[in-house]
């Protein structure tokens, strides 16, 4: 397998890592970003729309760079490494991976290049108090009255959701609470009447808003998908390639935090001498490094996979992808806060930064026990052979 970039992939990542490393260099630029009204630097935000990385997946078509998997993971591990907080993940990864999937030709129009051009950005509505990580568990109703539908109903933690100018909202329209079927998915402006926003910094200093939808009404050219059972496959396959995007994002926190760990054992010293001269600190180093490898090997076998059309081999690989983050995300940040000692989880140094936000991306879309369920369930990663 080929895992050299491309001239155009080397310029992506080149960019993207001068422009996150230039804005993240020091704690007190991001402390002021997360003091804004948005929850981050609007002027950062343009920085990504100049960049062309807001257009990556979007097709050539529709103003983006017609790119894919691999071009995203580069943005994401980039994001992960400076431990950024700009809603990369919610707007274009999730919000631009629905729209992608299930929009039409005239709302791709309207909303694509508003998205890559940085004037709009889009959450996904999707979780709810009860749903933890069924995708099907939707109770949000969708009535159908005249040409539209009203909606009516409470969607928890989403991401980037008190910034977003349009929300994606997962609704029900038919069926039980839990069934596969019925669901359809609807755009909705973040200020429009019946939408009430209750913003919030999440444990990793990113942004969060809990949504109650009071008799929303959305007209028949807002509804993304409407025949029942076809949005619940395009609400997988998203959030299959958002798994992907944060088991990038992590590989990138993890580099970073080994990085910032070992350098930080060659200068504290202890009994006279550098603490990483013990031999014991040196083999806690080495089993770092070596569950980082096999996180950034999981994470490019999600990105090769997570544009795979065949949904039953993909979720099995973003699953056993997800099992392995979370194992090193969880050994690594808790190696590295016990070499540190307590300077670690102090704000004013990077490495409770990395640690909270690999803590929460262990927790998104499914924590390292559900999908090892889930993959037990499925057979493991390689299917058995049949008899």
């Amino acid at each position: 397998m080929d895992f050299d970039l491309s001239d155009d992939q080397r310029q992506i990542k080149d960019s993207v890592d001068r422009m996150l490393a230039d804005a993240y260099a020091d704690l007190k630029t991001k402390a002021a970003a997360q003091k804004e009204p948005l929850g981050f630097s609007k002027t950062l935000w343009a920085q990504y729309a100049d960049q062309g990385l807001l257009g990556i997946p979007f097709a050539e078509g529709e103003g983006g760079l017609g790119a894919g998997p691999l071009e995203t993971m580069l943005v994401m591990e980039a994001i992960g490494r400076n431990a950024a907080i700009d809603p990369y993940l919610s707007t274009v990864v999730l919000g631009g991976g629905i729209l992608r999937h299930a929009g039409s030709s005239a709302q791709k129009a309207a909303l694509i290049p508003d998205v890559i051009a940085g004037t709009r950005r889009l959450a996904l509505a999707q979780q709810e108090r009860q749903s933890r990580y069924d995708l099907a568990d939707v109770s949000t109703t969708a009535r159908a009255e005249g040409s539209g539908y009203v909606l009516n109903g409470e969607k928890m933690v989403v991401l980037g959701g008190d910034s977003a100018d349009t929300l994606i909202v997962v609704a029900r329209l038919a069926g039980a609470q839990r069934d596969r079927g019925g669901i359809g998915l609807f755009l909705v402006g973040g200020t429009a009447p019946g939408v009430k926003r209750t913003g919030y910094a999440t444990q990793d200093g990113q942004r969060a808003a809990d949504i109650t939808f009071t008799d929303v009404t959305v007209g028949a050219e807002d509804v993304l998908v409407g025949k029942s059972g076809e949005a619940l496959a395009v609400l997988e396959r998203v959030t299959d390639e958002a798994i992907a995007g944060i088991a990038a994002e992590a590989v990138g926190a993890m580099h970073a935090l080994h990085e910032l760990t070992v350098d930080y054992v060659k200068t504290r010293k202890q009994f006279g001498v550098a603490i990483g001269s013990f031999q014991v600190i040196q083999h806690r180093c080495v089993d770092m490094f070596t569950m980082l490898e096999q996180a950034r090997s999981m994470a490019y076998y999600a990105t090769m996979m997570a544009s795979d059309e065949n949904a039953t081999e993909r979720r099995r690989a973003i699953s056993a992808a997800k099992v392995q983050i979370g194992k090193s995300a969880r050994f690594i940040g808790e190696q590295a806060i016990q070499l540190h000692g307590g300077i670690g989880m102090t704000m004013e140094y990077k490495a409770g930064h990395y640690f909270k936000r690999l803590t929460m991306i262990e927790l998104q879309f499914g924590n390292t026990d559900h999908h090892l369920r889930l993959l037990a369930k499925a057979g493991g990663l390689i299917a058995p052979a049949a008899a």
